[in-house]
């Protein structure tokens, strides 16, 4: 089973309009809304591809159970810290013209004794989970430290694998962790330079190693992705796909990745797995996974060669 943490879910609400007006009233042509938090995206990934998934994290009282109700759909199991007030909302207002406009809630404020309480749960539950991992933002009263703690309390037989960036990434790797999976801009960001070239971009790698990884996972977008374990290194070209959704492909990536690592997968195969998750992730249209058969069928179709 993979074990996935998200200690920030949000519901996202998109509307179309065909022009906002500032200080007046404004007519919705459109509305869409969906459930999202990085760790509960793994967590359905994982269900897609028929692994056994189980969710925790924090959850809000008022309307977290439209959360519960869609991960119990999709077959993974839950267990939330309950937390007063209501699951934080984003706003992406778009007009005729394509501008984008977006309004993100901060949420609400988390007591310590509720972030002790995900501590508890992650310690009993990553004893029976092969792979856990810990991805996404922190909510209002938390700190980046907090991710430090987290892989703390890891049990050391589960494999840990942290989505996270900045401060937070920086905190877990203090402790170590297994698996990171930062993307290109969020590389640099970590190194404190712009990557030039292949060797620049390896070295970066080795430098987030050297921190604290064992391996890391570097999302290049629609040109794949790149795996190394400081010793060996594979490149994965992603097949040229009509992108429909590129929300949540970088964790379709990591469930794909936490299965494999969690069957003991090398880390070619973990990365060519990957690589077809994220693929098949933006093909989906209005959604933020995949579906099983999209993916094998990916899977099919890629390569591996070693950098």
């Amino acid at each position: 089973m993979i074990l996935s943490v998200c200690m920030s879910p949000s519901i996202d609400v998109t509307m179309e309009l065909d022009s906002l007006n500032v200080g007046m009233t404004n007519v919705v042509k459109n509305k869409a809304m969906s459930l999202g938090g990085k760790g509960l995206n793994v967590a359905i990934g994982v269900a897609r591809m028929g692994y056994p998934s189980y969710a925790t994290g924090l959850m809000y009282n008022e309307n977290g159970y439209v959360f519960e109700n869609a991960l119990a759909n999709e077959g993974v199991h839950f267990s939330f810290v309950w937390n007063k007030g209501r699951v934080r909302e984003n706003y992406k207002i778009i007009d005729s013209r394509a501008m984008l406009t977006e309004v993100n809630d901060v949420g609400e404020e988390v007591a310590d004794e509720k972030a002790e309480e995900v501590l508890s749960v992650i310690r009993a539950q990553s004893q029976k989970n092969a792979v856990t991992v810990l991805s996404g933002g922190l909510p209002k009263g938390i700190d980046a430290r907090f991710y430090g703690e987290m892989v703390r309390a890891v049990a050391p037989n589960s494999i840990k694998i942290v989505d996270a960036k900045g401060d937070r990434l920086f905190h877990a790797l203090d402790v170590g962790v297994d698996l990171i999976k930062p993307n290109l801009e969020e590389l640099e960001n970590s190194i404190g330079r712009r990557i030039e070239d292949k060797q620049d971009m390896l070295d970066a790698c080795y430098e987030l190693i050297d921190r604290g990884a064992k391996n890391v996972l570097l999302s290049l977008g629609k040109q794949g992705a790149v795996i190394t374990d400081g010793t060996k290194s594979f490149y994965c070209k992603s097949l040229n796909v009509a992108m429909n959704s590129t929300v949540g492909a970088g964790d379709g990536m990591v469930a794909a990745a936490a299965i494999r690592m969690a069957e003991g997968a090398p880390i070619s195969e973990i990365l060519r797995a990957g690589v077809a998750a994220g693929t098949a992730t933006v093909m989906t249209t209005g959604k933020v996974s995949f579906t099983k058969q999209q993916y094998a069928e990916v899977l099919s179709n890629l390569r591996v060669t070693e950098i």
